[in-house]
């Protein structure tokens, strides 16, 4: 008792600087863990009795049956000793956005025990090409079970015609889709509608997108930037996604390559966005597998002309449907198809010369055509580790009516599959979301990474 009076505790809960928070009702913590505390804080937090009590804490934790919700666990020196700082604890429990709030003191993530799965979707769509979307606040129920704390919300720039019973582009060939301001329009109002459910620390916090703007007719975008933002000011934080170029268009008379001529174009509002710190996300597929660098130029084009606009390449720069990168070559091969060693080295270079360049992870086709084979995911695992600060998380995922809660995890666990073998610092920039949180300026710090033992 006298030790626990010198550091500072008083039992029961809440434990002096420890804060184990019990919502609701007072906690019975096991005596040993109690003692770790007091032993640990009158120590001063080190030497062999904290290296005991951090081994043995987490788990004595996991066995306190009333432990509901743990909102912060920190180790501190005690205040009989200066109250010098220690090493920090796991963080116990569910990840909300309190773990994100600045200056907050919440504890490490320690990727041995927790999930590896991104929290941010930057490339979500909540509406779909034609017809009917999920209802939104499901949308918000799947987020918040899916543990994704924040989402960029992305209209679809191209719509099917409203007469159409399609909801996908791919399902009818021949039917045009034009670019339309209606998603935009959509989300913003949804998002306002689920303002209530959206207000507790389970999150997800949510940006905005502008979608609609027509490439090809740039005088018509500054007008729509303007209304948009106008009509839901300090909600569009965000412009994409934009076709560049996207093959699976073409037999829906959309999609053709953007020239170099339009390109040149768009300075009246890539002036705009830079003035305003908006990045643009642009959809440029890369080639084929007949003609695998094809569209290449009219990227670099875009990266050369704007070089102070925050650009992301989407789909790890250019992958699609319609192009496989290749694990390395073998002796035997007689064709010289687009190896994910020359992809990876393409994106090198270009991060490497483009400092404001960043590249999304979203689409399931990357887990389909890279991240399935160990030898090619460990050749953009290593791109992704020399690069922290440029990729962003997403799925990509359209939530079309009929679709299941399932198939968004699903979706969301394969894009984050590679995140499982990335950095420490690619892990916390990536995965928990301070790249994003940086891009948009957003109040919010990922929290770091547990000291791994040695």
């Amino acid at each position: 008792l006298k030790a626990q009076d010198r550091a500072g505790l008083w039992l029961p809960a809440p434990i002096g600087p420890y804060s184990v928070a019990m919502p609701g009702r007072r906690s019975t913590l096991p005596m040993l863990w109690l003692q770790c505390l007091v032993l640990v804080s009158v120590a001063g937090g080190g030497g062999a009795e904290h290296t005991a009590c951090a081994a043995s804490g987490p788990a004595l934790l996991r066995d306190v049956a009333d432990l509901q919700s743990v909102t912060l666990l920190q180790v501190a020196a005690g205040r009989a000793a200066g109250g010098a700082a220690t090493a920090k604890w796991p963080i116990v429990g569910r990840l909300t956005l309190d773990h994100f709030k600045r200056g907050a003191d919440v504890g490490c993530y320690d990727r041995a025990t927790r999930s590896q799965i991104a929290v941010v979707d930057s490339h979500f769509h909540p509406r779909p090409f034609g017809g009917p979307p999920v209802p939104f606040e499901d949308l918000v129920g799947w987020l918040q079970r899916a543990g994704v704390l924040f989402a960029n919300l992305y209209g679809l720039g191209q719509r099917l015609p409203i007469d159409s019973n399609c909801t996908y582009y791919l399902d009818c060939p021949g039917t045009p889709v034009k670019p339309s301001i209606k998603n935009d329009f959509d989300n913003a109002q949804s998002l306002l509608d689920a303002s209530e459910d959206l207000s507790t620390n389970l999150g997800p916090h949510i940006v905005l997108s502008i979608s609609s703007a027509d490439l090809s007719k740039p005088d018509t975008i500054i007008p729509r930037v303007k209304l948009l933002r106008a009509e839901y000011p300090h909600m569009f934080k965000w412009v994409g996604e934009l076709n560049v170029v996207k093959q699976a268009l073409f037999n829906n008379s959309a999609g053709f390559p953007i020239t170099p001529q339009e390109v040149a174009g768009w300075a009246p509002f890539m002036t705009v966005l830079e003035e305003h710190g908006i990045p643009a996300a642009f959809h440029c597929d890369l080639g084929n597998d007949d003609e695998p660098m094809k569209y290449l130029p009219v990227m670099d084009t875009i990266l050369r002309t704007y070089p102070n606009n925050r650009v992301i390449w989407l789909h790890l720069g250019g992958l699609s449907k319609q192009l496989t990168p290749q694990a390395p070559p073998q002796p035997s091969l007689v064709q010289e198809p687009l190896f994910a060693t020359q992809h990876a080295a393409m994106l090198r270079e270009r991060l490497q010369q483009h400092p404001n360049f960043m590249i999304d992870l979203s689409w399931d086709v990357l887990y389909d055509e890279v991240y399935v084979d160990a030898a090619k995911r460990a050749i953009y695992v290593e791109l992704i580790n020399a690069f922290p600060k440029r990729f962003l998380s997403g799925t990509d995922f359209v939530a079309a009516e009929g679709k299941q809660e399932s198939e968004y995890r699903e979706q969301l666990a394969k894009t984050s599959v590679v995140f499982k073998d990335v950095s420490d610092e690619a892990f916390v920039r990536i995965a928990l979301g301070q790249n994003y949180f940086d891009l948009l300026d957003l109040d919010y710090v990922a929290p770091e990474v547990c000291s791994r033992p040695r």
